[in-house]
């Protein structure tokens, strides 16, 4: 495995980090900078410690999550951006009034970390055995860092993105970026299961 490679990997790996970060602040436009960094470093940190995870705890714990992490994070997505979608069919301007402010809490930001973390678990237990193999051309740490400093990036571009998208579709984003978590919840239920 090459240096470019673990990139890649980091890459891939925060497609549905960038999806969800995207979506969060297009659903709150007004959200701070401060609550913009905080997605863009809880989704970062996610990516950096679940390989981490995979890798220490090897395949025997990690067999049992990977078996539950797609049921998981549909789960999560679904309940996060489910409410999210309803919330907005009820709202109308009372909702609008509450978007000049970022309600999005820390607790569905760490959730939506878990939950498209889960994945990056399975990437840990390939880590190790490429490590095991002599074919790490870095250390496990550092290949987890390098995930996360991708997924911190990518994200940050990404809740940029959905902050000037969410300003000119307001009415609309919060069902929207809800309707996308769900989707991510759905995608990551069928890849596990299929």
């Amino acid at each position: 495995m090459q240096l470019y490679e673990i990139l890649l990997l980091g890459a891939a790996l925060s497609v549905d980090a960038f999806a969800a970060g995207m979506s969060d602040a297009a659903s709150c436009p007004h959200m701070s900078q401060s609550r913009c960094a905080f997605i863009a470093l809880t989704f970062g940190l996610f990516q950096f410690l679940m390989p981490l995870l995979g890798y220490f705890c090897g395949t025997a714990f990690t067999s049992v999550v990977i078996a539950i992490a797609p049921y998981l994070s549909f789960t999560l997505l679904a309940v996060i951006g489910g409410k999210a979608v309803i919330d907005r069919q009820r709202g109308g301007a009372l909702m609008r009034r509450l978007h000049k402010k970022s309600h999005l809490g820390a607790g569905k930001i760490l959730l939506q970390g878990v939950a498209t973390g889960l994945d990056a678990l399975a990437v840990g237990v390939a880590l190790l055995a490429q490590d095991s193999a002599g074919n790490l051309p870095v250390p496990v740490v550092l290949c987890s860092a390098l995930i996360g400093a991708v997924t911190l990036a990518l994200t940050g571009l990404a809740v940029r993105l959905g902050k000037a998208a969410g300003s000119r579709f307001e009415d609309g984003a919060q069902f929207w970026g809800g309707a996308v978590l769900v989707i991510i919840g759905c995608k990551l239920l069928l890849e596990g299961v299929l």
